[in-house]
């Protein structure tokens, strides 16, 4: 493969697998980190990547090994890198913004108590859009175990939000 082959099939990669990354890592910096080392490691492969039947299932695979051997590698403090939250839908009051702020947290907070492999279900169904035959692919798992695995994602991820925004006694 040369370079601008590469450039067309591989670098248009670049942002769903940072997506990944740094849902894993929960830092940009070893989410950057992470990604400069799997396009290091695809241009290394670059004349055997015609061999595979899909790039992309490729790629995130080895995002998400390059992730997990980071995870595995140092102690990960699970920090939320939270940015400034965007409205695009007009004015919104002061109160609601705290509202909606506090309702992210509260289920960034949720996702992240989910196993690893629940929260990358969930990353690459319903953030990144993946069907199922492609998710099976890229994580070796049975079409049937991720339609599950998201079930209990979504299940668990749903009674730790309800949990936290329950006021038990009013």
């Amino acid at each position: 493969m040369e370079l601008q082959e590469f450039k067309t099939k591989v670098l248009p990669l670049k942002d769903r697998l940072f997506r990944i990354a740094l849902s894993m890592l929960k830092s940009t910096e070893e989410a950057e980190d992470a990604l400069q080392d799997v396009m290091a490691k695809l241009w290394a492969k670059r004349d055997r990547l015609a061999g595979y039947n899909s790039i992309d299932a490729l790629a995130v695979t080895i995002i998400k090994n390059q992730c997990l051997d980071k995870l595995k590698s140092i102690k990960h403090k699970h920090q939320l890198d939270i940015q400034e939250m965007e409205f695009d839908s007009g004015f919104i009051s002061p109160q609601r913004k705290i509202e909606l702020s506090e309702s992210m947290q509260l289920m960034m907070k949720a996702f992240e108590g989910l196993p690893e492999q629940q929260r990358l279900l969930i990353t690459l169904r319903d953030v990144e859009g993946y069907e199922y035959d492609e998710i099976a692919l890229q994580t070796g798992l049975a079409v049937n175990n991720i339609r599950v695995g998201l079930s209990r994602a979504r299940k668990a991820a749903r009674q730790a939000y309800l949990k936290e925004t329950s006021y038990e006694g009013i």
